[in-house]
């Protein structure tokens, strides 16, 4: 009778080596039970804390929030106030859709896209009305010239301080969240937040004022200036404010996927993309100084045609992130982590929804039926993060902490596998033929219940030439949420798993 650690040794999955590793750089040792999860190295005794940090972040933005919320009510007035905060509003929910949509593919943490909103909103914001108005003031009382200090204040100087101040969240997060952004659409989308902030303060300051000012005037109606400022400001341009901080965004992407040994590559690139939204910005800033129909000429030459061009470039960057799943992933199913159909669903976004409709639909209930759907979600994402990383890897852009991170992204992978595979594999088969399924009610996974036919487990390749292990018909899955299923054998099969131990048998997503 053979040794059960021998067998168990032999019928877990290795880790995929890249071309360019040499032998001793295998990496697929198991960490420590109680170090399952990477966690990288901190410097400093302060900030060890990870409640304190957030403490002071939320603070400082508070406290921004604050002043800002009393400098633009001093402005604008109590009535002002509310009249700009409704309209400025109006944009705000379309233009963060249409960043999260863009970012679906590998979907950023929600704190990193509430602090950039926050960040342009409360911290950009009130650096701009303070550096403003102080420079502005600087020059008229060295011009002595006002109007030509507010000419040079909008067309100079609010460029630079504006797209400094908002350049500061993308670059804060690309330094202390360097594992969360990871590519051009990162940065695009971080952008398009903090800016999406800005733009909404800054509306509530403009609207308000030209409430104020047809007060004064007593005018109404689509004739009245804040008819006027709604139009240009909400109507023809909200994307201007976004448009020009993404160009920052792109630079810092850009240089996320350069190899870490072109530093100089790495820095050049955010000065760049800095430098071109501080000069289009100033060009936007400025058309009035081209006669009256200057706006329009700068709207349609340059606006239109460099936000077409920034919208192709980020669904191109989304579209070759699917790529990438395509190209990576399969050197982990010939290893057995994943099953051979995987690799065409997670590249596939159509595919990667009805996955997660799948998982609902096979469960009893909805509480199973959304962890379910939660689960492969979180692995269809964890997935593409490996994808992402192995490519960086090739290209040479990732620290000395890549195996651990690869062995941290597989051991999440595993966990939930026993529900998104059975999921992914039957929605890669549905998509792939002419014809498929679209009616309310997902299909069951052949064979039973619990998501794979008699023989295989959901999934388990074999190791490097080993025979792929089986287990018994109707077995529960370790993760908890496989359908009603056969009385499971008093004999099971030996159950593979990376690093030396068993997936847990959670009811819900480990956290």
């Amino acid at each position: 009778m053979s040794d059960p650690s021998v067998q168990h040794q032999q019928a877990r999955p290795a880790v995929p080596v890249l071309h360019e590793q040499r032998l001793h750089e295998v990496l697929g040792a198991a960490p420590e039970r109680g170090r399952a999860r990477y966690r990288p190295r901190r410097v400093g005794m302060v900030w060890r804390s990870k409640v304190f940090r957030a403490g002071a972040v939320i603070v400082a933005l508070v406290l921004c929030g604050l002043v800002i919320l009393a400098l633009v009510r001093e402005q604008t007035g109590p009535e002002g106030f509310l009249v700009g905060l409704g309209l400025a509003v109006l944009p705000v929910p379309l233009l963060m859709a249409a960043f999260r949509w863009l970012d679906r593919v590998e979907p950023g943490p929600w704190r990193n896209l509430i602090f950039s909103f926050a960040w342009g909103a409360c911290a950009a914001a009130l650096v701009a009305i303070i550096a403003n108005s102080f420079a502005t003031r600087w020059i008229a009382t060295a011009t002595a010239d006002p109007a030509s200090a507010d000419t040079l204040g909008a067309t100079v100087i609010a460029p630079v301080v504006e797209e400094s101040a908002k350049a500061a969240a993308v670059l804060l997060i690309f330094l202390f969240r360097r594992r969360e952004f990871s590519g051009v659409v990162d940065g695009v989308v971080v952008a398009g937040f903090t800016a999406t902030g800005f733009a909404f303060t800054e509306n509530i300051l403009y609207l308000g004022n030209a409430f104020g000012e047809d007060q004064l005037l007593g005018s109404s109606g689509f004739a009245s200036v804040t008819a006027g400022t709604f139009f240009v400001r909400i109507v023809m341009s909200p994307f201007a404010h976004p448009l020009f901080t993404v160009l920052t965004g792109l630079g810092f992407g850009f240089a996320a996927v350069s190899a870490r040994r072109h530093r100089v590559r790495r820095i050049a690139l955010p000065l760049l993309g800095l430098l071109l939204a501080m000069g289009l910005h100033a060009l936007w800033n400025g058309s009035s100084a081209f006669g009256p129909y200057g706006f329009y000429a700068v709207y349609g030459i340059v606006m239109v045609p460099a936000f077409g061009l920034v919208t192709w470039l980020a669904i191109w960057s989304r579209q070759r992130e699917l790529r990438t799943l395509a190209a990576e992933l399969p050197a982990y199913a010939a290893a057995g982590w994943l099953t051979p159909a995987e690799p065409s669903a997670l590249s596939s976004m159509r595919a990667r929804g009805m996955a997660r409709d799948l998982a609902r639909h096979w469960q009893q209930d909805r509480t199973r039926g959304r962890a379910a759907a939660r689960a492969v979600a979180e692995y269809e994402s964890f997935a593409t993060s490996l994808a992402g990383l192995r490519r960086r890897a090739r290209h040479g852009a990732v620290g000395p902490d890549f195996g651990a991170r690869e062995r941290e992204l597989l051991h999440h992978l595993w966990q939930r596998r026993d529900i998104a595979a059975p999921a992914l594999t039957q929605a890669a088969r549905l998509t792939s033929r002419r014809g498929a399924h679209h009616g309310r009610h997902a299909p069951t996974p052949h064979g039973n219940g619990s998501g794979y036919g008699p023989g295989h487990a959901p999934g388990r390749g074999p190791a490097y030439g080993q025979q792929a292990p089986t287990r018994p018909l109707g077995q529960p899955y370790g993760y908890g949420y496989g359908g009603p299923a056969p009385q499971a054998s008093s004999q099971p099969a030996p159950y593979p798993a990376p690093y030396g131990r068993t997936p847990p048998d959670h009811r819900r997503p480990p956290g």
